[in-house]
């Protein structure tokens, strides 16, 4: 949520690279009789996403086709969508991903409270212009029509993307609203969601963290336990997703790996999406973060809960340090 002041990522630009030696290398791979896996492997992993753009465009001005469908002729399953996902925008595809959750029978709920809820305003407004170029709508428009209640009001909020961007806290300011909340929930009987909604939607991460220390100061309780007493169903997860999206964006997403790889049944496009979209940005913090929460190394658990061409990938793009 609060951008960071420097990159966290496990990927960083690769020096001395050539475009052109890698589409090269890639044609290779995917031309010659069996797909050399590690080639490809090797390659996307080990270049930012800028400089895979770049390469794109190479294997395209050499080949005449896309590398993506290259990519989607030669390989397939979740290894061909990790391969596809480090090729494309980060906007782009935190944006597929959007579209993903809100289509078909039911929509992802859990996708758009990670999506909304972790990223920084420049990180959302990215993410609606890609929507709007992609399908000549306003995401805002769309996402309306999928939502409801509070939950939506929550939602379309965060998917403005205009959170308070100020460094400065109020210390005044945070003992009000700690005040607020604790008088919309804690206090009364019946709660005002609509307190609770307005103040963590617009606030600045700084400030909202300050305000989390006075509300523990005021009702000996946590914030998030208040939210979980008094709120439910959806909007009670959306809320409890800012909370700790307030305290730490890398705690948040090494919560949200663990339980998808320790529940009932791992959910490939969850890892793909974390681990590709946090890969240039702090990366390294959710590592540590997962160390620290749950005691096992993330490398460990992907390595023991995925398998084949898609966990090598997976762990290419973690690293080894920590394991």
């Amino acid at each position: 949520m609060a951008a960071a002041s420097t990159v966290r990522g496990t990927i960083k630009e690769k020096p001395g690279f050539n475009p052109s030696e890698d589409a090269a290398a890639l044609r290779k791979a995917i031309e010659g009789i069996g797909t050399t896996e590690k080639t490809l492997i090797d390659v996307l992993t080990q270049r930012s996403n800028a400089q895979r753009q770049l390469i794109c465009k190479a294997y395209q001005d050499a080949t005449g086709r896309t590398l993506c469908d290259a990519l989607e002729g030669d390989t397939n399953g979740h290894f061909e969508d990790i391969l596809v996902a480090l090729i494309t925008p980060p906007a782009k595809f935190d944006c597929q991903e959007f579209i993903q959750a809100i289509k078909g029978a039911g929509t992802t709920e859990s996708i758009l409270i990670e999506l909304f809820a972790s990223r920084s305003n420049h990180q959302i407004k990215a993410i609606c212009d890609a929507y709007l170029a992609e399908t000549g709508r306003a995401l805002i428009h769309d996402l309306k029509s999928e939502v409801s209640g509070d939950f939506e009001k929550t939602l379309l909020i965060l998917a403005e993307g205009k959170r308070d961007e100020s460094t400065n806290v109020d210390m005044a300011k945070a003992k009000e609203d700690a005040k607020i909340l604790y008088e919309a929930g804690e206090k009364t009987w019946g709660t005002d969601e609509s307190k609770f909604i307005d103040i963590l939607c617009h606030r600045s991460v700084p400030q909202l963290r300050q305000t989390l220390v006075e509300y523990k100061s005021l009702s000996g309780k946590t914030l998030q336990e208040s939210i979980e007493r008094e709120v439910s169903g959806r909007l009670e997860e959306i809320l409890v997703a800012i909370v700790k999206c307030v305290k730490s964006v890398p705690a948040y997403l090494a919560e949200r790996l663990y339980k998808n790889m320790k529940g009932a049944g791992t959910t490939e496009s969850t890892l793909t999406r974390i681990i590709v979209s946090r890969s240039e940005v702090d990366l390294q913090d959710i590592k540590a973060e997962y160390k620290k929460l749950f005691g096992t190394s993330l490398y460990s658990d992907i390595e023991s809960e995925t398998s084949g061409d898609f966990c090598q990938t997976l762990l290419k793009i973690c690293g080894e340090d920590g394991k």
